[in-house]
């Protein structure tokens, strides 16, 4: 990622100690250093480049991983990698001790913690601009990270960090949805308060638009939440011709392309279908299948990564520009009085847009658009499957699953066990859910 190399004399306080349990204390071993880190915008940039660091080559890749073997997206090549391999065979293979569940449990505890640290920091900056600006950028990361842990468990820690001695308890998912957008909210109060300056601008990592970001999350885990007006309001507000995206390099590479894509060893796409049910299957000729896979010339699998994961350098998006107009349409059929001729509109402009017409280069090029009954239901369901194909192993699948109530029987897991590594440490940790 551009510029990251710049900001690592302070990466070592972005990279605190992490314990087994999201209610233990995550101890500091740079404790002397905190006040001149912290106090300053250049270490609390640090600080919070470290956060996106994680995020990008660590957090989001194990989401994608969990949730596209969950959703049937994907299915495991190597049957060596446990924790994938029982994701894949879901229901009671998936127990406290998968390894990669315990993985996105901990670091997006983590990225809470490093976050709060950002924000709580920037309090004490005397430049307006600067400070907008670091609380903009670390409420994206402690948002998503919110959203990662609501997405695949029923219940979250309330708070992260909480002494062995008072443990976490633990808020539903929808709660952690609302505070999600609570701290986007505080965000965009900040920058509206005071616009974020061109030193703050010229010190963040190339690719990410940060107000966009916020308005396409804000609008994302409203949505989750049950909340459509304020998710319509969110939607409407972000800018479709920009971009938001985790940039990589030589030295930082796309850890989906080296891990998976270029190894052939870890997980594939399923096949052309993306995973996804008989009736509401992609049209073979949509433009977005070669997009996300690719055909090998020889050998198996068949059906190979592409997309956002086909190169080192390659990057991935924070959100996609088409996911907002799917939004815009799932909340004009949701609201009190749907609106399905202003749906169907909006559906069809996803479905024939060309690769060349979108920012980020997809498109599913179907000139008929949509051809189906135009009734609230219909549509609704045409959304979930275009989000499936535009999303495809974007990490929202098993929300959407959830929310479009789909059959038990598309999905590996509905929701995951809690990690044995919170249940030992934690009293408060809820019973597993039977599926």
């Amino acid at each position: 990622m551009k510029r990251i190399q710049s900001l690592t004399l302070f990466l070592g306080l972005a990279a605190t100690l992490m314990t087994a349990s999201c209610s233990k204390e995550y101890l500091n071993p740079n404790a002397a250093s905190d006040v001149s880190v912290l106090g300053s915008p250049k270490g609390l940039m640090g600080v919070a480049v470290g956060v996106q660091r994680t995020y990008a080559l660590s957090i989001h890749p194990s989401m994608m991983s969990a949730v596209g073997l969950t959703t049937g997206e994907t299915f495991v090549l190597n049957i060596g990698n446990i924790s994938e391999a029982n994701l894949f065979n879901g229901g009671a293979s998936v127990d406290g001790n998968n390894g990669l569940l315990g993985s996105i449990w901990i670091s997006n505890c983590k990225a809470i913690y490093d976050a709060n640290t950002v924000l709580a920091g920037a309090q004490n900056l005397n430049d307006a601009g600067y400070r907008s600006g670091l609380i903009g950028y670390a409420s994206i990361f402690k948002a998503l990270a919110i959203g990662n842990l609501s997405m695949l468990w029923e219940n979250i820690p309330d708070t992260i960090g909480a002494p062995v001695s008072a443990p976490t308890k633990f808020i539903t998912r929808a709660a952690g949805y609302a505070r999600a957008v609570a701290t986007i909210d505080k965000a965009l109060a900040a920058i509206s308060a005071a616009p974020i300056s061109t030193l703050f601008n010229s010190d963040l990592p190339a690719g990410v638009d940060i107000v966009n970001t916020l308005q396409a999350l804000r609008a994302r885990y409203n949505l989750y939440a049950g909340n459509i007006t304020g998710a319509q309001a969110a939607a409407n507000a972000v800018d479709l011709t920009k971009t938001s995206v985790l940039n990589y390099e030589s030295l930082n590479p796309n850890p989906v392309f080296i891990n998976v894509t270029s190894s052939n060893n870890v997980y594939a796409p399923i096949d052309s279908t993306l995973g996804l049910p008989v009736g509401i299957r992609p049209d073979l000729t949509d433009a977005r299948i070669p997009f996300y896979t690719s055909i090998a010339a020889t050998g198996t699998p068949r059906f190979r990564m592409n997309g956002f994961w086909n190169s080192a350098t390659r990057s991935i998006p924070l959100y996609l520009p088409d996911e907002v107009r799917l939004m815009r349409a799932e909340c004009l059929l949701r609201q009190t009085t749907p609106d399905p001729a202003a749906a169907k509109t909006i559906i069809d402009a996803v479905l024939q847009q060309t690769a060349a017409s979108d920012p980020l280069g997809v498109g599913a090029n179907l000139a008929a658009g949509y051809t189906g009954a135009t009734d609230a239901a219909s549509l609704l369901t045409e959304v979930y499957r275009n989000r499936c194909i535009e999303l495809y192993i974007s990490s929202n699948k098993l929300e959407d699953m959830r929310r479009f109530g789909r059959a038990n029987a598309e999905m590996k897991r509905r929701n995951m066990p809690y990690p044995f590594r919170e249940r030992d440490n934690n009293p408060n940790t809820p019973a597993d859910p039977t599926f």
